[in-house]
């Protein structure tokens, strides 16, 4: 199913309609604001492993991203931080940054592994953050990849939506996503280091 939702300005009943689908363990591909992600509510265990079978990987060599509504989420799945990084966090999100931090003992349970690390997304987009909001907790969330190696993301919803019609329950077509990932930032050290350059200057927040 191909759902059309105006990020300026998200239609509370469409959002309630994708909140549905998670909380029955569907699958969905969103936008945010980088590229199109594919996610599922962290809670079900059976929609993670229908992810890892769409994206061919096993659940404890994963690197998912949990996607958050704000920073209020994170500190149920990361170990503590200091005051100095959660400074740099406040100012940089919501944004196009993933965040590596140490997980706390809740993320093993999730992804049914020993790991140890988890990344953690607030995107700058309303229809993310929305869904997350009214779920109630983050959701478990990978980029959709092409199989072109030039065109590395797709960036239309409809082509999107006719490739992955039959492995997930529903495609927002938020607009066009963009092509460039989010910038990876590892936090596990204590100190950031950027692993991925992509959208978000992290220069900016330091």
């Amino acid at each position: 199913m191909l759902i059309k939702i105006y990020p300026e300005n998200p239609n509370p009943k469409a959002i309630e309609q994708v909140v549905e689908v998670l909380r029955k363990g569907g699958l969905i591909i969103y936008p945010t604001d980088t590229i199109y992600g594919l996610g599922c509510d962290i809670t079900n265990h059976k929609a993670i492993e229908s992810i890892c079978k769409i994206r061919n990987i096993k659940p404890e060599k994963a690197n998912f991203s949990f996607i958050c509504y704000d920073l209020s989420h994170i500190s149920d799945y990361i170990k503590p931080i200091d005051n100095a990084t959660f400074r740099v966090l406040k100012k940089a999100l919501p944004g196009p940054f993933t965040f590596i931090f140490n997980a706390s003992h809740k993320v093993p349970k999730l992804l049914s592994s020993n790991k140890k690390t988890v990344g953690i997304r607030v995107p700058d987009n309303d229809i993310a953050r929305e869904i997350v909001r009214v779920l109630g907790n983050p959701i478990l969330s990978t980029s959709i990849r092409d199989d072109d190696d030039i065109i590395e993301y797709s960036t239309d919803p409809e082509l999107i939506h006719e490739k992955y019609e039959d492995l997930v329950d529903i495609v927002i077509d938020g607009g066009y996503g963009d092509n460039v990932a989010s910038t990876v930032v590892d936090c596990t050290n204590g100190e950031f280091e950027v692993i991925r350059e992509g959208k978000g200057d992290l220069e900016l927040y330091l």
